[in-house]
């Protein structure tokens, strides 16, 4: 397990991704921003249970989806405290190099807006609906 955490983290590093998941031989990687590349796991039903992740930056909802996904263990390079609070009193092996209160917007003005819809969730579920539903206001903007 922790050998899959190192393998994620080094071609998190080394690669340029924005979110690499191992284990074992088994490598999934991403270079698409923010949770893209989890909602697509997810909805492509790949099951990721008792994987490895490493991820550039991980904010609540991002960890609600890791949640979702049955990640064992992840880094990130950047967490925020609420991400943190939700990984661990899930279980999850959590390490990381940066954390901060919150995750900022990209215009970096104000909270990243996935951070802010799920601020009040509690249930992975229900945090996956709001993701969608903020996705989906922002696409129509």
């Amino acid at each position: 397990m922790k050998a899959d955490l190192q393998k994620a983290k080094a071609l998190l590093q080394d690669k340029d991704y924005t979110c690499v998941i191992c284990k074992g031989e088994q490598i999934y990687t991403s270079r698409k921003r923010g949770v893209a590349p989890l909602l697509e796991w997810l909805e492509q039903k790949t099951d990721l249970s008792g994987y490895s992740a490493a991820d550039k930056v991980v904010g609540r909802a991002a960890a609600f989806l890791y949640l979702l996904l049955g990640i064992s263990r992840l880094h990130a390079c950047v967490i925020s405290s609420l991400a943190l609070q939700v990984l661990e009193q899930s279980g999850i092996t959590c390490e990381y190099d940066l954390l901060v209160p919150a995750i900022r917007n990209r215009a970096g003005d104000g909270f990243c807006p996935m951070e802010s819809a799920v601020e009040e969730l509690k249930k992975p579920e229900e945090a996956l609906c709001a993701i969608r539903d903020t996705l989906q206001k922002l696409k129509n903007q």
